[in-house]
């Protein structure tokens, strides 16, 4: 029994390798016809997308279950789903809406907006952590900090004032719009 775990024939150990090429070749020829978006980290969409090929991937090269046409198939399926919804968040912004999250201001001018931060599920550590990270030697050098739609911590700082536009489609929270978290 445990070399059937440990070991394997010529024959399964061949129509791995081979599976393995022809996905492989099939994942950069679907990346090449629906664009390099299908593996950025932009939103949670995209994320799913990347864990879903790498998911059908691994399981279509260990396994003969599914089956090597199969799995070009539906790897055929992702990449066209998630070409036609890039397409639908291009045009119909609330397909956008549903589909991602929007990005929030955690800090603004020095200050921290703790509900933005809440909602981020972070802690206050968290935070200062990321600015340690990102070489903020005094909170009053933050402009701003941005929780990203992808999970990351965005610190901009600086001496330069911050231009608007970067905070355009963040979302301020309701301590921002009133004032607090030094926004008015």
């Amino acid at each position: 029994m445990w070399q059937q775990w440990i070991l394997s024939g010529w024959a399964e150990l061949a129509l791995a390798w081979v599976s393995l090429a022809v996905l492989y070749v099939a994942i950069i020829a679907y990346t090449r016809l629906a664009g390099l978006r299908s593996f950025s980290k932009i939103s949670a969409f995209d994320f799913a997308m990347t864990l879903a090929i790498g998911s059908l991937f691994g399981t279509a090269i260990a396994n003969p279950d599914p089956s090597l046409l199969l799995a070009l198939g539906a790897l055929a399926g992702l990449f066209a789903g998630q070409w036609l919804l890039a397409g639908l968040r291009r045009r119909w912004p609330r397909v956008e809406a549903v589909l991602d999250n929007r990005p929030l201001l955690l800090m603004y001018q020095g200050e921290v907006i703790e509900p933005q931060l809440r909602r981020a599920q972070m802690r206050r550590e968290d935070l200062l952590a990321k600015l340690r990270a990102s070489n903020v030697r005094s909170l009053e050098q933050v402009q701003a900090v941005v929780f990203e739609t992808t999970g990351e911590v965005t610190v901009l700082h600086g001496e330069q004032p911050l231009d608007p536009r970067l905070l355009e489609g963040v979302e301020r929270g309701a301590a921002a719009r009133t004032g607090q978290g030094g926004m008015s």
